[in-house]
């Protein structure tokens, strides 16, 4: 009864977490879960007159030629972005580990990229992309690299290609910072015993840097993949899903069938196998990382 008395207040403390936790997290997905068995549509959707009917919704997502193509992209794009933010990611934080003039302010430069809101980055994108007036087709048409403009994101072969440069751009300001800290909070000790030992620059890397970075990259790149993985906003504001589907993603699947076709049990039904495929890399996460815990 004591011990009790005394952790009340930390129980209480806690509340308004658990509080906020419970009514705008678990019960949006469970109510989520529970719509994507049901017919629940624009025009039941008031009356409440729903019916149960079981997977039925899954069976229509499943069989829908978009999925597929949705499935392709989502991961085609999560993967391309991943790899890339984190390899120049990890490039720049090894160059803004040096001592140089003006270090931080290159830095607070770099961050621009990432604290710009999406909207403006998106339009920006968009305008430099452009077929008609878009700076990079001027550039590479003054440098003789192409012949004619490319239409960017109007063609099929390359909506995905700018989608992912654009996001790539965004993301690696992110990677480039979390791994710069990683690098700065390595013991120095270390590197210097392996300098008197003879290791060379590559057999650091190898030995020593990668083995101390693994934990944190191994954050980095799941909370990467949680983040692109639910791509949204610049599908939308780019190119809409389109041409002929070329950035067709889950995410904007599950939107156009919830809020254009206001098919909710549906969209419901997407949503929860998104849910589901980020709970199951979750999973794979903390089953590595307890591994190299216990190794």
């Amino acid at each position: 009864m004591q011990s009790l008395k005394k952790s009340l207040p930390l129980y209480l403390f806690m509340l308004p977490t658990i509080i906020f936790v419970i009514c705008f997290m678990l019960y949006p997905i469970f109510y989520n879960i529970i719509v994507s068995f049901q017919d629940l549509t624009i025009m039941n959707l008031k009356s409440g007159d729903t019916s149960f009917v079981g997977l039925m919704n899954y069976i229509e997502v499943f069989q829908s030629d978009k999925f597929p193509i949705a499935l392709k992209n989502t991961f085609v794009y999560t993967i391309s972005c991943i790899i890339l933010q984190v390899f120049f990611g990890y490039l720049l934080a090894l160059f803004f580990n040096m001592e140089f003039p003006l270090r931080n302010l290159f830095r607070s430069l770099f961050l621009l990229a990432w604290m710009t809101p999406l909207v403006i980055t998106g339009n920006l994108f968009r305008w430099l992309l452009d077929v008609d007036y878009g700076v990079i087709n001027y550039v590479l048409t003054g440098l003789h690299i192409i012949d004619n403009p490319i239409n960017w994101l109007g063609q099929e072969s390359t909506a995905l290609i700018a989608i992912i440069f654009t996001n790539v751009w965004i993301g690696i300001p992110f990677n480039m910072i979390l791994i710069l800290a990683a690098l700065q909070s390595l013991p120095s000790d270390v590197y210097e015993a392996a300098k008197i030992d003879g290791a060379n620059k590559f057999q650091i890397f190898a030995k020593i840097t990668m083995p101390l970075l693994k934990p944190t990259l191994f954050v980095i790149i799941m909370l990467g993949i949680i983040y692109t993985f639910k791509v949204f906003d610049i599908i939308l504001i780019m190119t809409g899903g389109g041409p002929v589907n070329a950035t067709q993603v889950l995410p904007f699947f599950g939107y156009e069938q919830a809020f254009i076709s206001f098919n909710f049990g549906t969209g419901g039904a997407i949503a929860t196998i998104i849910l589901v495929i980020l709970m199951s890399l979750s999973l794979i996460y903390l089953y590595l990382a307890r591994k190299e815990e216990t190794a």
